[in-house]
């Protein structure tokens, strides 16, 4: 959308009336990728004068304990653990903003690539790959010179060092292991990159793992049984939405910033108007 329209949406007041009513008795979760840490100052900044960020682990505490949360409540997580996340840890210290990234947790602290993300070539045929079985899709990607488990030259994802450093600032939770669509995995798959990204993560870098976010936010009953099974307490989606006392902590809803530059769809967008108007506007169509 061009960027006139969200500035536009951002000036009539919506965003405001969104953020002094609706939010104001909600948790609202937003979720960033790799924005770079010039677009994390600012979004940061504003996010930190108009709203209460909190954790993702003050929001757990608070829902075990039943402690009243502060209004216009908001949480920041980051998907993936991409290499670029490490230049935020300046903006993070400066601003005291709490962050949490999940990681893929046999991608980061390698060479190994995120498919998605591994070739420009395979940029047009990404969202048919996320719609094939899995072995399947892996198989399609080898077209692309992707393997699953290969080093390559440059690097996609955060170091072991640099999660090291970084643990003292940012909560590290699980994104499972290679990043796959865990619906389009067997039974095994799914379990072991559920089960074993948290497992791996708590033995290499000492994190209490708790969450996981399902990977391109595609998740089914079968996978909230597994990270209850794995031992996880919560999960995180990209439903849109809002979330309270009373949201299921394995279904937790996120809005997308889309990384974006601008401030003005981040405003629009962190409100949840955005989201939620095309929701409605879906439903009319239909």
């Amino acid at each position: 959308m061009n960027n006139s329209v969200f500035k536009l949406i951002r000036w009539s007041g919506l965003p405001w009336l969104f953020r002094e009513t609706v939010q104001r008795g909600k948790v609202t979760i937003l979720m960033f990728h790799d924005i770079d840490a010039d677009s994390a100052d600012r979004a940061f900044s504003y996010l930190g004068k108009h709203y209460h960020v909190i954790s993702l682990q003050h929001y757990l505490e608070a829902r075990q304990s039943g402690t009243r949360l502060p209004s216009k409540a908001l949480i920041i997580t980051f998907d993936d653990g991409h290499a670029g996340n490490y230049a935020l840890l300046p903006v993070i210290r400066r601003l005291q903003i709490p962050v949490t990234i999940f990681l893929c947790s046999d991608i980061v602290g390698t060479r190994r690539h995120f498919w998605f993300k591994h070739s420009e070539d395979l940029l047009p045929d990404r969202e048919r790959l996320k719609r094939l079985p899995n072995d399947e899709r892996l198989e399609a990607l080898l077209k692309y010179d992707y393997e699953l488990t290969r080093d390559y030259d440059d690097r996609h994802a955060l170091t072991s060092e640099q999660i090291v450093e970084m643990r003292q600032w940012v909560d590290f939770q699980s994104h499972t292991c290679f990043h796959p669509i865990l619906t389009q995995c067997d039974d095994e798959t799914a379990r072991a990159e559920i089960a074993l990204s948290k497992a791996h993560l708590e033995r290499d870098y000492g994190l209490h793992i708790n969450t996981i976010s399902y990977p391109n936010g595609d998740y089914a009953e079968r996978e909230v049984e597994m990270a209850q099974e794995a031992g996880y307490t919560c999960g995180i989606t990209v439903d849109p939405g809002y979330n309270d006392s009373h949201t299921d902590l394995l279904r937790l809803k996120r809005f997308s910033v889309n990384d974006t530059r601008s401030i003005d769809e981040l405003v629009v967008k962190a409100s949840g108007c955005y989201a939620l108007m095309k929701q409605f506007l879906r439903k009319l169509k239909h």
